[in-house]
C-alpha cells in the first residue's frame, strides 16, 4: 500500500516538473526568437548599401593584393560545392 501511493505522489511530481519545465522552454524559445531575427530588418532596408561597400571592399583588396581575390573566389567556388554536394547527398537518401 504505501509502494502504491508512493509511485503515484512520484507520477503527479513528475507530471508537475514536465509541464513547468515545458512552459520554461516556450518562454525562451520566445526570447530566443527575439535575437535570431534581429539583424535581418536592417540588412533587407539597406541591401544595396551592403552590397556596394562590399564591392568596394572587392575592389580594394583586387587593387592591394590580386592574389587574395583569387584565394577569395577560388574557397567561395568550394563552399558551393560543398553545399550542392550537401543537397545531393540529402536528396539521394
Amino acid at each position: 500500500m504505501i509502494l502504491l501511493s508512493y509511485n503515484v505522489s512520484m507520477d503527479n511530481n513528475n507530471e508537475n516538473k514536465i509541464k513547468f519545465l515545458e512552459e520554461e522552454n516556450s518562454k525562451l524559445k520566445l526570447e530566443l526568437e527575439k535575437y535570431k531575427n534581429s539583424h535581418k530588418p536592417y540588412y533587407e532596408k539597406n541591401k544595396k548599401n551592403i552590397m556596394e561597400k562590399a564591392n568596394e571592399r572587392l575592389q580594394k583588396i583586387a587593387k592591394e593584393n590580386p592574389d587574395k581575390k583569387k584565394e577569395y573566389a577560388r574557397t567561395a567556388y568550394l563552399n558551393q560545392k560543398k553545399k550542392k554536394k550537401k543537397k545531393m547527398e540529402n536528396i539521394n537518401i
